[in-house]
């Protein structure tokens, strides 16, 4: 059987149900014998991270801890990014990865469909089909349909769309679109809701605060508060 190994990368700056609802999404749809959480070093499309490495890793582990992920799906975070010390490029972390895993393992990139309408802006994208399949999960105000992508992400879409199992056993170059993913959470939003919460006045606070609650984990949150994150 084709070991199977998906892998979902984000800053996670912080990590909210957003996030851990893609990963559980992905477990559910492939089965994978591994889902790598990948935090991102230096990512060279966002501008400075706000929260520390150690911060990142450790809010991820509360998170991932308190996720429903599918029976016998092996989840853990890898940070080879954080580690590499230089601008993050995925597809020098997926030639790594296909370096370790052999040629025949079915190496799966889990990405949202924001992600996919900028695919073409990536370095080196169309390599990217050659080392990885894909699942791409959609997100409100985001279409997964051919319409929504640039001329050269959509002529790549048509050729390759696939079922999660063809996905599954396919070392590369395959695509799911998954439609269930309903979750639409935006990072900027929640870091901004955190630094309100603390500098608005007491209704503003107490509005920012409980939008904060409902998108992360209550470990995530408290960790926040503890390590005084977010406030500027």
């Amino acid at each position: 059987m084709t070991t199977c190994v998906a892998l979902l990368g984000g800053s996670f700056d912080p990590v909210h149900h957003g996030h851990i609802a893609l990963a559980e999404l992905c477990a559910q749809l492939l089965h994978p014998d591994e889902l790598r959480i990948m935090p991102a070093g230096q990512p060279w499309q966002k501008a400075g991270l706000q929260a520390s490495d150690a911060d990142r890793v450790a809010m991820l582990q509360l998170a991932l801890q308190a996720g429903s992920f599918a029976p016998g799906v092996k989840v853990g975070i890898d940070t080879r990014e954080i580690d590499r010390k230089t601008p993050t490029y995925t597809v020098e972390t997926l030639r790594e990865l296909r370096a370790e895993l052999g040629p025949d393992a079915s190496l799966v990139f889990v990405m949202g469909a924001d992600q996919l309408q900028k695919l073409d802006t990536w370095r080196d994208w169309h390599s990217l089909f050659d080392l990885t399949n894909f699942v791409v999960a959609a997100r409100p105000g985001y279409s997964l349909e051919e319409a929504g992508l640039t001329p050269a992400v959509a002529a790549e879409l048509a050729q390759r769309k696939s079922t999660p199992e063809d996905v599954r056993t396919s070392a590369a170059g395959r695509v799911c679109l998954a439609h269930t993913l309903a979750v639409d959470i935006s990072a900027t939003e929640v870091r901004q809701a955190l630094k309100n919460r603390v500098q608005s006045g007491t209704v503003n606070a107490e509005n920012a605060a409980a939008k904060a609650g409902a998108c992360l984990a209550p470990q995530v949150l408290d960790y926040i508060q503890q390590h005084n994150l977010y406030k500027s």
